[in-house]
């Protein structure tokens, strides 16, 4: 943890396990996410890997296990340190998680009201500011009703990204979309990562998603982080390891 800069370690699980009763989901997760760099974590369906995100945010508590969010312990916070954890790492829930009786202007001031006090003169530029971000401009009006569905996809980000967070996690950012706007989320992902230098973790199952903003990718599988690789080194995998079957859609889990 002594690093600066770009490749510091910002987030790192170690020895996670997690259990809801009977039911054991991770038996030792360890993962490492440097600084800056688009994270993906995949796995088949119920491994863990939205789990794996809300226990980061303190959403979920792990079994047993430490998770850290750069030197900080999240495992051993309590809900009034976890707020200053989550101004800092945004999540994008997979169906964008929109306030329906809420107009878009509103959904996107909703964290920059509870967390900051700006005039209604710097709250209106900072929402425009983020809803051209995500290349929806002059849109604050509308109903959440009145979007498609990847609008909504990307007015969660706008909100998500408000508060100008250091870490994005996306959970299943691409499921329920046509290619079209595949293509636009994927490529939302990256202009975070080159634009606002955050950090993203990213759940998908969607492989042409993930080979397009991935940094690194992790495998989920038996219970715990079975592989972690560039993105250039996956194709060098040899036919018959998990993570090429995996992606290779060989590798039923």
């Amino acid at each position: 943890m002594s690093e600066t800069g770009a490749g510091q370690i910002v987030v790192r699980y170690e020895h996670v396990a997690k259990a809801f009763g009977p039911k054991v989901i991770y038996q030792d997760v360890s993962l490492e996410v440097r600084r800056g760099e688009n994270m993906v974590i995949m796995g088949g369906s119920g491994t863990g890997k939205s789990v794996m995100l809300k226990c980061l945010i303190g959403l979920m508590q792990p079994t047993a296990g430490k998770i850290f969010y750069g030197d900080r312990e999240v495992t051993a916070m309590d809900e009034a340190e976890l707020i200053d954890v989550r101004r800092n790492i945004a999540y994008v829930f997979q169906q964008a998680a929109l306030f329906d009786s809420m107009t878009v202007f509103e959904n996107i001031a909703y964290p920059l009201r509870t967390h900051l006090k700006l005039s209604e003169e710097e709250l209106a530029a900072r929402v425009e500011l983020n809803l051209d971000r995500v290349n929806l401009p002059g849109v604050g009006d509308l109903m959440p009703s009145q979007l498609s569905g990847g609008m909504r996809k990307r007015i969660g980000l706008a909100r998500a990204i408000a508060l100008e967070p250091e870490i994005i996690l996306w959970d299943e950012p691409t499921t329920g979309l046509d290619p079209s706007n595949t293509k636009r989320i994927s490529e939302l992902i990256l202009k975070m990562q080159s634009e606002l230098k955050v950090t993203s973790l990213i759940v998908t199952h969607d492989m042409t998603s993930a080979m397009m903003v991935a940094d690194r990718v992790a495998l989920l599988h038996g219970k715990r982080i079975e592989k972690v690789l560039p993105k250039a080194d996956i194709q060098k995998e040899p036919r018959g390891t998990l993570l090429r079957d995996f992606i290779e859609g060989n590798l039923d889990i």
